[in-house]
């Protein structure tokens, strides 16, 4: 459960966010995002791919379904990592909202229960803007129940920068958030900074323990359009 956690809040912010003038995201169909994700050495463990399969509306009013697949560190899919996970996200004047249940594990969408608010991000973003905490919790029930509570809180823009990353040189909007999860009594906190590029999404995140050792890292690896 705590992998799923994980997986979900990862997935999360490689969608990126919006903005009234220009869209943190990529919305051309077809469009795929290698990320490579790093270990706290810098070395890169694993690979994760986002693949843009439909897009419907226009502007400021979306509908955009990604795939994301899991791929080992010769970025292959392997037996193990082939089932491609479906994402939703709405626009909705130019505002993000998240189908909590598309970040569910594959087959057990049907087991969960998700309660709380919902992943907003707003139309403008500006170095110095705050945004709203998030807490929400999923119930897992197969037979048993596992309930996982999560918050997200403060949530800021801190800065817009060059991010350079194996993809190239992009500037981005510099985002930090402190995640708080608690499965099964046990709670893990950490600080994760976000960086967005305009027409692209995530560029680059960085997750740091609540000592504040850098536990792992994504770094956008390719982009095909």
């Amino acid at each position: 459960m705590k992998k799923l956690v994980i997986m979900m809040v990862s997935v999360v912010l490689a969608v990126g966010s919006a903005s009234a003038q220009n869209i943190f995201f990529s919305a051309k169909e077809g469009t795929k995002l290698l990320y490579a994700n790093l270990n706290a050495k810098g070395k890169a463990d694993t690979y994760t791919r986002l693949t843009i399969r439909k897009v419907e509306g226009s502007g400021n009013n979306l509908t955009i379904h990604y795939v994301s697949q899991a791929l080992d560190k010769n970025k292959k899919a392997s037996d193990e990592t082939s089932i491609e996970v479906p994402i939703t996200i709405t626009v909705v004047n130019g505002v993000v909202e998240w189908n909590m249940k598309s970040f569910a594990a594959p087959g057990t969408e049907a087991f969960i229960t998700i309660e709380g608010d919902k992943l907003r991000l707003p139309s403008t973003l500006s170095p110095g803007d705050k945004l709203d905490d998030v807490t929400f919790t999923m119930t897992l029930n197969m037979g048993f129940k596992i309930r996982t509570e999560v918050a997200l809180s403060d949530q800021k823009c801190l800065a817009i920068e060059d991010v350079t990353v194996p993809a190239g040189t992009f500037k981005c909007h510099k985002v930090s958030q402190t995640s708080v999860a608690t499965v099964m009594r046990k709670t893990v906190t950490s600080k994760i900074l976000t960086w967005y590029a305009p027409g692209i999404g995530t560029v680059k995140t960085e997750s740091y323990n609540d000592k504040g050792a850098l536990q792992n890292a994504t770094v956008l690896e390719q982009i095909e359009k």
